[in-house]
């Protein structure tokens, strides 16, 4: 999905798996399968999350509390480093060409990013672990935002209505870019001009023809 714009772009606003970082689903159901967990086929989800995955993305449970309950699911302990592994698993290739582009992009813009995650894949991509390149996430950007710390996930109205409020930002000024439809309907809705990438294009000539 991608629009003509007329207006001065100020702001823009990037979801992180399938955007910013590729994924592979059915990588973190196998990573998920070996630890024990005979339903991660119907648990996981590129988008939307069901049961403790939900949880966690959306704040009612916290880390320690996801690793006690997959334990459960699985039938032994599970531990933080287990649980982060097969989280980090959705994850495939390098990031830091498009991360590059966003430095770039930094220079002119105001940047954020509104996920739907949790701890274990933050606690990666805020930190030096995050590329070769050892700069977190939050290098390349004005401020992160996640659903669990919001606890609120999109497509829910309520996630992009806090990052407006925080941020004061205009969204008839600002460009989101997600690859999930119902995100980016919402977005739509809520005044955001929008671009849809799929997972696993190199989108950076598509954002500059916009901008």
């Amino acid at each position: 999905m991608q629009e003509r714009i007329t207006t001065m772009i100020k702001n823009l606003v990037f979801d992180f798996g399938g955007v910013i970082v590729d994924i592979n689903r059915d990588n973190a159901v196998r990573h998920f399968e070996s630890l024990g967990l005979t339903n991660a086929e119907e648990l996981l989800d590129k988008y939307h999350q069901r049961d403790i995955f939900l949880e966690v993305e959306d704040g009612r449970i916290d880390e320690t509390e996801f690793c006690r309950k997959l334990g459960e699911y699985c039938h032994r302990d599970i531990s933080f480093k287990e649980a982060k592994a097969a989280w980090l698993a959705f994850f495939v290739g390098d990031p830091q060409y498009r991360l590059d582009y966003l430095e770039e992009l930094h220079k002119k813009y105001n940047i954020y990013i509104l996920s739907n995650t949790n701890p274990f894949v933050m606690s990666w991509a805020r930190s030096p672990e995050f590329t070769a390149a050892r700069k977190p996430l939050d290098y390349y950007v004005d401020k992160v935002f996640t659903s669990y710390q919001v606890k609120c996930v999109k497509p829910h109205r309520e996630i992009f209505e806090y990052m407006i409020n925080d941020t004061q930002l205009d969204p008839a000024e600002s460009l989101f870019i997600d690859d999930g439809a119902a995100n980016v309907e919402i977005g739509k809705e809520l005044g955001f001009h929008v671009l849809q990438p799929v997972n696993g294009e190199d989108w950076r000539e598509k954002l500059n023809r916009i901008l």
